[in-house]
């Protein structure tokens, strides 16, 4: 039976842009575009916009993802979900002792980092946007290239979409789009976080809130991390990060296999903390693992390919920094701005301009995690992060 072929709108006529996930970047991308009367169609894997676990929270950067916001029309949606108290950066030792405790807006109200939970920010977006201009359910197998040199997308389910002048790919760490464009793939950086919850329903709810309260704090001890984060919720997610083999950690954990994560992550790599954070350990709910992945610092070069444009983690994955839906913001508010600058006709010359800043400020990215996740992890524990905050390095 000849599989399905969608149309890329829900007219006869095909959309000029197809755009490759439906996170933060993408939808940024889709807003943008909306507003710029371009029209486009979203394919996002997701069954929905409930099915995906959203991830914890954000600090919105003012020159990026702020910038982005204000641009996209959505700033006054944003400023309702926004997290000022939360705008917050504390360090400590695996003792609890504290050796750092910053605002980045300086006590100012609206200004600085503020705060907004994944699943918040994501949900302004999809908001911004025709909802049937998203396509749920539709995961990318593959890209091809017809000989006339456009693109097509294949999917899992076997239908398959075409017609389209630019195909962009903000779908995420391994992007099919990316493989079109360079053969550079991920590389594990030997760290994984596990995370975990702490509800207000947990007996250890109480303490850390009065140790921690607002904003995220991390506790440094080496090779060994633990990064307590506040949520919208006011509860708290916790990520206990270890040096460790690729799938050290399962991705699916049972409650026997959570069992032996806990005596694990306490004996092989936590068995020196003080007993208050070990208790997190012991008593933390909801475990997953997050094995850390980057792209290589010198795949930030690549030849302008027609039909073809990366955003985001499919451009420039990086390891945590704080940057990363910033930067994917920053990117889809550039690609933009040089659609509309060099329109329709000329979409391979806008994507060929906006790679040059592109690939500059995403070698940046991606240097600029591993620095930090050598900070987090380095010997002497919160020393040589406390020292990189206080000279302004971060």
């Amino acid at each position: 039976m000849a599989s399905k072929v969608f149309k890329a709108s829900m007219s006869t006529k095909t959309a000029p842009i197809a755009i490759i996930g439906a996170g933060p970047c993408g939808l940024t991308l889709a807003r943008l575009l909306e507003r710029q009367k371009v029209d486009y169609v979203i394919y996002e894997r997701d069954e929905s916009a409930t099915s995906a676990n959203a991830g914890g929270s954000l600090d919105i950067h003012e020159a990026t993802g702020q910038a982005a916001l204000r641009k996209a029309g959505l700033w006054d949606a944003f400023r309702k979900e926004a997290r000022w108290e939360d705008d917050r950066f504390t360090v400590y030792d695996k003792f609890g002792k504290q050796h750092l405790d910053i605002k980045s807006n300086g006590g100012v109200d609206e200004a600085g980092r503020p705060e907004i939970d994944r699943k918040a920010l994501r949900q302004i977006l999809l908001d911004s946007v025709p909802q049937e201009k998203i396509r749920w359910g539709s995961t990318l197998k593959a890209v091809k290239m017809h000989k006339a040199g456009s693109p097509a997308l294949e999917f899992t389910s076997g239908a398959t979409a075409e017609g389209f002048k630019l195909v962009v790919g903000t779908d995420g760490a391994w992007s099919k789009v990316r493989s079109m464009i360079t053969q550079a793939k991920p590389e594990y950086s030997g760290r994984t976080y596990v995370e975990a919850q702490i509800t207000e329903e947990n007996p250890l709810f109480k303490s850390v809130l009065d140790k921690f309260g607002h904003g995220t704090a991390s506790l440094l001890a080496g090779a060994s991390q633990m990064i307590v984060q506040r949520q919208g919720n006011g509860w708290y997610r916790v990520y206990f990060g270890i040096q460790a083999p690729e799938h050290y950690v399962g991705r699916e954990l049972d409650s026997a296999s959570v069992d032996a994560l806990r005596k694990s992550l306490l004996s092989d790599f936590y068995s020196d903390w003080a007993e208050e954070p070990k208790d997190y350990i012991r008593r933390a709910d909801h475990f997953r693992s997050w094995p850390l992945y980057h792209l290589p610092v010198e795949s930030q070069k690549w030849a302008t390919v027609p039909g073809l444009a990366l955003a985001g983690d499919a451009a420039h994955l990086a390891l945590p920094n704080g940057e990363g839906v910033n930067c994917a913001m920053w990117d889809a508010m550039e690609l933009a701005k040089s659609i509309e600058t060099y329109g329709l006709d000329k979409l391979d010359d806008a994507v060929r301009e906006y790679e040059k800043d592109l690939l500059v400020r995403g070698k940046a990215h991606i240097e600029d995690g591993i620095q930090l996740g050598n900070l987090m992890s380095h010997e002497t524990g919160p020393a040589a992060l406390v020292k990189a905050f206080q000279e302004n390095d971060f």
